[in-house]
């Protein structure tokens, strides 16, 4: 401390590797900024200005986001899900098949047409009737 009682800021300066080493780690999924932040105390808007500065990926004008466990997780689910839908639409495509078979079979040895045929007329279905 000054006499005057100000606090002397102490600004650390870190080489260009350094910055590159943890914008790689960063890029590499090894960590995230919030560890990178709690393992070499450094700001993370720093971390952000070096991952701007030296990433390989960052464009200009591209906001860089990093997700967080539960949007990770979120994502984990959705792909599970997806996956079990996809079986689902498998299975009944299946039995779809399966079924189109059986009509064909069916046709092929009772000569039945057992598929409606798209030209007969419909059916005028119940009339209304008139009180007295």
């Amino acid at each position: 401390m000054l006499k005057n009682g100000k606090r002397i800021s102490q600004r650390r300066r870190y080489t260009e590797d350094f910055k590159k080493k943890v914008v790689q780690d960063f890029e590499s999924g090894k960590c995230g900024i919030l560890e990178l932040e709690r393992m070499y105390s450094i700001p993370n808007t720093s971390i952000y200005r070096w991952v701007y500065k030296y990433s390989r990926f960052n464009e200009r004008d591209i906001q860089v986001v990093e997700m967080k466990d539960s949007q990770s997780e979120k994502i984990k689910q959705m792909e599970a899900r997806i996956k079990e839908l996809e079986r689902a639409v498998g299975q009944k495509q299946m039995n779809i098949d399966f079924l189109e078979k059986m009509i064909e079979l069916a046709d092929d040895h009772y000569k039945i047409d057992i598929k409606k045929n798209s030209n007969t007329p419909h059916s005028g279905g119940s009339k209304t009737t008139k009180k007295k």
